[in-house]
């Protein structure tokens, strides 16, 4: 029979990596499945210049493999495993890495959520002037020529960020009017950015870096020169292992009492409640799979830190301390 830990953390990013920081040091010796792919999206992102302690800035695998060593150094025990079925049902929880089975009190849930691609060879240039976060990597195409892909609210956020650092943006739809928002869509037009109209981008070009892109219209195909492709095509949270055990929206990301609109937030939720808990008793959310708005490392690892500190509280009994 396994062993019943105390917690169990799910995912090795930004979330995942604070969670077990914390919950390490609460003397709570959590497991952490990080996956094979432990550090999400970060290990892509060949410069971080915007985490808090690092003013000359941090390569993204490098920040990860920071996390994950503090984490460990506090007591966490970190696997490189792939969760392939839970079950919530009982008061015990039950994860499975294939077949070999793993049980605890308490489960945080820090899976993150994955950039949709055009797929067509793109990844091979994240972090090389691809990237899928204009907030984060904008500062670093200062008068370069950069394109946007996208119709929604994204895109726009996106376009807006990169304006401040270059007027040779450009934005690219593959239909012939934006589902973004009115309001964002008069910001855009405020800014004269040019749009590129039922357009597709069907190719990228560069070796060590991009340096050009392939596009396809009514016209015919064409290649143009660039330094930067934005993707900003939406995301797709790491909840298929999560149906018919949590609740999840119409997205599929993961509910928490911070944010399903059938709680109504007061003072109650966050002196004498788990605001990170689940629709499940004991299991807590932290990082992308949570936040349909924010998506960057700052905020995935105070998330986590408020899910451990939740965690904590529940296995600990001592909520009224709060």
């Amino acid at each position: 029979m396994a062993e019943v830990r105390n917690v169990i953390v799910i995912g090795g990013a930004s979330a995942g990596y604070t969670a077990a920081i914390y919950l390490a040091r609460a003397v709570l010796s959590p497991l952490v499945l990080a996956g094979e792919n432990a550090g999400g999206q970060l290990m892509f992102t060949s410069e971080v210049e915007n985490f808090p302690g690092f003013p000359k800035g941090i390569a993204g695998p490098e920040l990860m493999a920071e996390m994950r060593a503090q984490a460990e150094r506090f007591g966490a025990e970190i696997k490189n495993e792939n969760v392939t079925k839970v079950d919530f049902a009982g008061e015990i929880k039950r994860v499975w890495v294939g077949e070999t089975e793993y049980q605890a009190k308490a489960v945080v849930l820090a899976l993150g959520a994955m950039s949709r691609m055009l797929g067509m060879g793109e990844e091979r240039l994240l972090g090389r002037g691809v990237s899928t976060c204009a907030v984060c990597d904008a500062a670093f195409f200062k008068d370069k020529t950069a394109f946007v892909v996208g119709g929604g609210d994204a895109a726009m956020e996106d376009v807006l960020a990169l304006a401040r650092f270059t007027d040779k943006v450009t934005l690219i739809h593959r239909k012939g009017e934006f589902k973004a928002s009115k309001i964002m869509q008069e910001r855009i037009k405020g800014k004269n950015i040019p749009v590129l109209w039922e357009t597709e981008v069907i190719g990228v070009a560069g070796e060590n870096k991009l340096e050009r892109i392939r596009i396809k219209d009514k016209a015919g195909e064409k290649e143009l020169p660039a330094d930067g492709l934005f993707l900003a095509i939406g995301h797709t949270p790491a909840t298929d292992i999560l149906k018919d055990q949590v609740e999840l929206d119409s997205h599929g990301y993961l509910i928490t009492k911070l944010t399903s609109n059938k709680t109504q937030m007061n003072q109650e939720i966050w002196l004498n409640d788990y605001p990170t808990q689940t629709s499940v008793i004991g299991v807590f959310g932290a990082g992308d799979m949570v936040d349909i708005r924010y998506r960057q490392a700052i905020t995935a690892a105070g998330m986590g830190c408020m899910a451990a500190l939740d965690a904590e509280k529940f296995l600990t009994g001592s909520i009224s301390s709060w």
